[in-house]
């Protein structure tokens, strides 16, 4: 006689497990959903803000703010520095802006700052004439660097007149003279009418009263200026302090 067959037992799970792994699952499908989502709106907002801030007039300049200029105007640092209206702020040539505006002949240094949302400020410092050259086409002011800047129909006023033939910051004349002009103590200031020199060893300077200091180089020029304040106190017209230690008056 045959042996009896048995069946596979199956093992049926309850309908109750069934629809709770089943919400499971779409719990956690849904939290997967959202956090994709999340992070999908997240890229497009920061592609977003940067397209706008780099590409767009969002944050683009509305106002060029110079400060500093005296004899310069607002709007002739405006037009060296060529900003266009609009430009995105992170983007602009910081470097650019201050080559231009540094290539006007009165500025002496520039700085450019950004200025959120919309501003870029230049901040102006301009030459300041330590004497003028009288020249044909007129009076060329020069600054402590030797630098001829400008010039003007008249003399500049408050300045001594600079004897030069051909002022340049390199020209060695010119830095000579202009080195003594730097270095004059503030007490004799006031007296100095004219400074004229040749070459870098030759200075002469013309106070009030036509008294003329035979003043040489620009080497030791506080020294020379201290032992003149006291030759002063001496009658004379003509004083040689090219030596400070042998100084004469006559």
């Amino acid at each position: 006689m045959s042996a009896p067959v048995r069946g596979r037992s199956t093992r049926v799970r309850p309908a109750s497990n069934r629809r709770q792994k089943s919400a499971e699952y779409r719990a956690r499908r849904r939290v997967i959903v959202r956090r994709r989502l999340v992070a999908l709106l997240t890229l497009l907002s920061v592609v977003g803000l940067t397209y706008c801030v780099f590409f767009t007039p969002l944050l683009g300049v509305h106002q060029v703010d110079v400060r500093g200029s005296v004899v310069l105007t607002d709007d002739e640092v405006r037009t060296a520095a060529a900003i266009e209206p609009g430009s995105p702020l992170v983007r602009l040539d910081l470097i650019g802006i201050h080559d231009r505006v540094a290539a006007l002949p009165r500025v002496a240094a520039v700085e450019v700052e950004r200025q959120l949302p919309g501003t870029v400020r230049l901040l102006i410092t301009e030459r300041v004439p330590v004497g003028s050259v009288k020249l044909p086409d007129g009076f060329h002011l020069v600054d402590a660097t030797g630098k001829d800047y400008a010039v003007l129909p008249t003399a500049a006023p408050g300045v001594p007149e600079l004897v030069l033939a051909a002022p340049s910051s390199a020209d060695p004349a010119t830095r000579a003279v202009v080195g003594v002009v730097n270095e004059l103590p503030e007490k004799l200031r006031p007296d100095v009418v004219q400074v004229s020199a040749t070459s870098g060893a030759d200075v002469k300077v013309t106070l009030t009263g036509n008294r003329v200091v035979k003043w040489g180089s620009a080497d030791e020029t506080p020294r020379k200026a201290a032992v003149l304040l006291v030759m002063l106190t001496r009658p004379g017209l003509a004083f040689d302090v090219s030596a400070p230690d042998l100084p004469t008056v006559s």
